[in-house]
This record gives C-alpha cells, sequence and structure tokens, in this order.
C-alpha cells in the first residue's frame, strides 16, 4: 500500500529530473471526467484543473487538456472529438459510467495511447495501464465495523446505493460481506445516484414505508446530506446512525464536533485525480515507467484524527 506522501515525493523527484531531458515534440494528455454535479466531482474539476495548469506552466513540452463531461454518452463523445483532433499520449480518465466508457477507452488504447483511470474502474481491467482509487472495498468494511460496534451487531439498516460502477459494487461488497454472521438486517438497498436530492426522496421513501430504522448508510456524503435533511424534517428519533463517506468538510466537521448521528467518516479525496495526472506525466517524460494498480488507505475518521482531514478552503 503506498502512502500519498510517498506517491507525490516520488512523482515530483522523477518530474524535476526529466526537467532538460523532455523530447521535442509536445506531449498530450488529455484528461477527460464528469461535470461536476456534486461535491466530490466538484472537487475532481477543481484539482483537475489545478494539475493541468502547474504542469503546462512548468513544463513547456506537456500539454494537459481537460475535458468534462454532464453524462456517459457525451463522455463518449468528448473521447471521440478529443482522438479524433490530435494525436494522444496519455488520456487520464475518470469514467462516468464504467460499462458504457470501457470500449470507447479501449478503441483509444489500441492507437497506442497510455491510459490511466481514476476511482470508476472500467469492465475490463486489461485496457487500464495505470489504475488509481481509494479503497472501497474498505470505504464499505469500516464503515460496517463501526456500525456493528456501535449497535451491539444488531438492527434494522436502510443502505443508498451511488451510480452504477466497480466503485459503488466494491463498497456494497465490503459492507455486506463484513455485516455477514451479524444481526444487522438490511431492510432496503436502492440507487440514489450520488445525488443530494434523489438521496432525500429516497429517504423520505424509506421513511414513509419502515416504522423503525436503527441506521442509514449513503456510500457517499452528497447523498448523506440528502438523508439527514429527510431524518431532521421527519422528527423521527429512532434512527442512531447515518453515515457516509469520502471526507466531504462539512461531514468531517460533524465528526470534529462530535455529532452523535454522524460520529465518523471515511475518507476518498478527490484529489487523487492530481495525483494520477502527475504519474502519468512522470511516466511520459520522468524516466518513471509507471503501471499496475494504486489503492489509497480509507482508514476511519473519527473525532481524534478529524482535523488532519478537515481542509475549510476547499471545494469538497
Amino acid at each position: 500500500m503506498f502512502s500519498r506522501k510517498w506517491i507525490a515525493a516520488a512523482t515530483l523527484g522523477a518530474l524535476l529530473l526529466a526537467g532538460q531531458a523532455m523530447a521535442q515534440d509536445k506531449k498530450v494528455i488529455a484528461v477527460s471526467i464528469p461535470a461536476a454535479d456534486h461535491g466530490w466531482t466538484a472537487g475532481i474539476v477543481y484539482h483537475a484543473q489545478a494539475a493541468a495548469k502547474e504542469i503546462n506552466a512548468a513544463f513547456p513540452n506537456v500539454e494537459v487538456v481537460v475535458k468534462t463531461s454532464p453524462s456517459a454518452a457525451e463522455q463518449v463523445s468528448a473521447l471521440e472529438d478529443l482522438s479524433a483532433s490530435r494525436k494522444l499520449d496519455a488520456l487520464v480518465i475518470l469514467p462516468y459510467s464504467s460499462e458504457e466508457l470501457t470500449q470507447p477507452v479501449k478503441a483509444i488504447k489500441d492507437m497506442g495511447t497510455f491510459i490511466t483511470v481514476v476511482d470508476r474502474g472500467l469492465t475490463d481491467a486489461s485496457v487500464q495501464d495505470l489504475y488509481l482509487a481509494g479503497d472501497n472495498i474498505a470505504v464499505g468494511t469500516n464503515t460496517a465495523k463501526f456500525m456493528i460496534d456501535k449497535l451491539g451487531g444488531k438492527g434494522d439498516v436502510v443502505v443508498l446505493r451511488g451510480i452504477p460502477t466497480v466503485i459503488d459494487d466494491e463498497r456494497i461488497k465490503g459492507f455486506q460481506d463484513t455485516i455477514k454472521g451479524t444481526d444487522l438486517k438490511v431492510l432496503d438497498i436502492q440507487y440514489a445516484h450520488w445525488n443530494s436530492d434523489e438521496a432525500f426522496k429516497l429517504m423520505q421513501d424509506y421513511l414513509a414505508k419502515y416504522p423503525h430504522i436503527d441506521a442509514v448508510w449513503a456510500n457517499d456524503d452528497d447523498m448523506l446530506l440528502g438523508v439527514l435533511e429527510a431524518v431532521k424534517q421527519s422528527g423521527r428519533t429512532d434512527i442512531k446512525l447515518a453515515l457516509g463517506g469520502n471526507g466531504m468538510k462539512d461531514i468531517v466537521k460533524k465528526v470534529i464536533d462530535g455529532d452523535a448521528m454522524t460520529p465518523v467518516e471515511t475518507p476518498y479525496p478527490p484529489s487523487m485525480i492530481k495525483t494520477a495526472i502527475y504519474m502519468t506525466v512522470a511516466n511520459l517524460i520522468g524516466q518513471a515507467p509507471v503501471r499496475g494498480t494504486v489503492k489509497l488507505d480509507a482508514p476511519l475518521i473519527t473525532q481524534a484524527n478529524a482535523k488532519e482531514y478537515y481542509f475549510p478552503d476547499s471545494p469538497f
């Protein structure tokens, strides 16, 4: 397991060594990411644009182009336009959805492009030269372990899923595998697409359908905000825990303040896109061949360590 500090130091070192040794032909790196449709993707856009600005200023023979797309179909179109208009030396992509983007990305790889995939893995892992993500199974596992301990191993739980992707599947797997053999019962599990408004409506449905709920797991903090608002408006007092994931500053602040319903959090930083872009540049010009999988840790954020994860000036 690599630490973020080690990755940053190694990548920066490789890039500095490459400063005077870059080829004369400009290397083009396309960055394709979802549009900022919720807090976490807003953070992704922020950090991707910051990386592009820094790299384009520091390395005149490298051009990083960032394109955002509001849907899977539009991301596919954006990739087609990018690959048709110029030769891409590398593509850094956070797929809007895993299944719909796998074949379009494979087509670009077949042109000789280095492929870096971030967060939402493709359904065909062989397309990915480099894959960087948080530990999604640990996000689900560590949340479940806390819930089991806090509820004494029994209780009624409702779950909100995100978008049908590898990342969502892994989080759910980590959670479900961990509660096996306990008396935690999942009453319902449905998609709310990592969207606060959809989560609010889904949680209202859960509250109407189930007269008793001990805990809620929304596997993303944008959804958790909708859940908390629905619970607040309902006036229900039976819900002991409402937990999310991703490390949104508003949720980390709740942990710092000792919030009874949301006392813990798990990190999944959107800044991972910046790490992935820098590693891709290092692979192209830094004499530092990069292949394989990098997973960032997902330790439980508690009141004791929450200040390490709290960045009030961040967009997320």
